[in-house]
């Protein structure tokens, strides 16, 4: 996609052809600031720290990391040690653990520099088929749109998303809102609600994108959604998830779960948007997924512009990071290979072939 007008990826090798090129997402939208990953160590950081967020994305920054840390030392022990190192960054998303996972297959039974080369080639490919897959979701969620907006003799469509499920939290496309850039670019007249999605504002980042697309949207509180459906502002929700088990349970965002409930209580389809790297059908239901407990200081403190953080709080705080949203409330699962209406279908379409 674009940022400043460039067209670029959220991830990219840098010229030297081995060193990890990120936007630092903490720094945006006010500032855009590129990172660079020199080991293991700096992905895990950047990971944990919520320098790059979105399960897509953070499985391709964990694939990298391994390929970084096997190129300082590609013993196997130290795949074990880089391994571990970058599967405890972030508990919560499926797709980290399945990138670590198959870089380490492609690379378990080579040794030296062919182990290094194997592990950076698959990482690109999970780059590469992450583009691929959220283009053919954008595709199959084009077709709701275009739906609704027949339905409306062609006024605008009002989306509600939740979090950034965007390029930026993928390696391009994104997934909740590759159906509303292929919707506007193929004249499809919309208008997209984005929360903002305390406490780290990550909605900011997809107001962000969709400025830079072009795309009409306005930036709401998270719970303004609920008002703006009562009052049929809302046409459809669509956004992403970290984990769908198989049982069709959605890990997602914290506010998910209750934009679902005032979705269903005013007839509103609910949408999730998931490549098949993001299903985890060895994951019964979502009551077995562990919800990451983040730092009460991203609560109890804003911060600004610049860094400048003012207290507003020094209560206790609880900060889970993600909530379950029940399958029953999913009105359907956009995929790359198709729109699936429930779990079982979501099984048999994601089935591997």
């Amino acid at each position: 996609m674009r940022i400043e007008g460039t067209v670029t990826r959220s991830i990219w090798l840098e010229p030297d052809g081995w060193s990890v090129g990120i936007f630092d997402q903490r720094r945006l939208p006010w500032m855009i600031e590129r990172m660079v990953l020199r080991t293991f160590e700096d992905a895990a950081i950047a990971i944990a720290d919520m320098a790059t967020r979105g399960a897509p994305l953070i499985g391709a920054v964990a694939a990298y990391g391994l390929a970084l840390g096997l190129r300082a030392d590609p013993s196997d022990a130290n795949l074990a040690a880089t391994f571990e190192r970058l599967r405890e960054t972030r508990p919560t998303a499926v797709n980290l653990l399945w990138a670590l996972e198959r870089v380490r297959h492609v690379v378990a039974p080579l040794s030296g520099e062919a182990r290094v080369a194997a592990a950076y080639a698959e990482a690109g490919h999970i780059c590469d088929e992450d583009v691929a897959m959220n283009a053919a979701i954008g595709e199959a969620g084009l077709s709701l749109i275009r739906a609704i907006a027949a339905r409306k003799g062609g006024a605008p469509v009002n989306i509600l998303t939740h979090c950034n499920a965007g390029w930026l939290a993928t390696v391009d496309w994104g997934t909740a809102t590759a159906p509303m850039y292929r919707a506007h670019d193929a004249g499809i007249a919309l208008h997209v609600w984005v929360d903002e999605t305390r406490p780290r504002n990550q909605g900011a980042l997809t107001a962000f994108e969709l400025a830079e697309h072009g795309i009409p949207h306005s930036y709401i509180v998270d719970n303004a959604g609920g008002l703006l459906m009562q009052r049929g502002e809302v046409d459809m929700v669509i956004l992403g998830t970290d984990r769908v088990t198989a049982n069709g349970d959605v890990c997602n965002k914290i506010g998910t779960y209750l934009k679902a409930l005032a979705a269903r209580a005013h007839d509103i389809p609910f949408y999730v948007a998931l490549p098949s790297s993001t299903y985890d059908p060895a994951t019964p239901t979502g009551a077995d997924v562990p919800i990451e407990e983040r730092s009460g200081d991203e609560v109890a403190a804003v911060v600004g512009e610049g860094g400048q953080k003012v207290v507003v709080t020094r209560s206790p705080v609880r900060n889970p990071a993600f909530d379950i949203t029940p399958a029953a409330l999913v009105t359907g699962y956009v995929t790359e290979k198709g729109i699936a209406a429930d779990a079982h279908a979501l099984a048999a379409m994601l089935a591997p072939r």
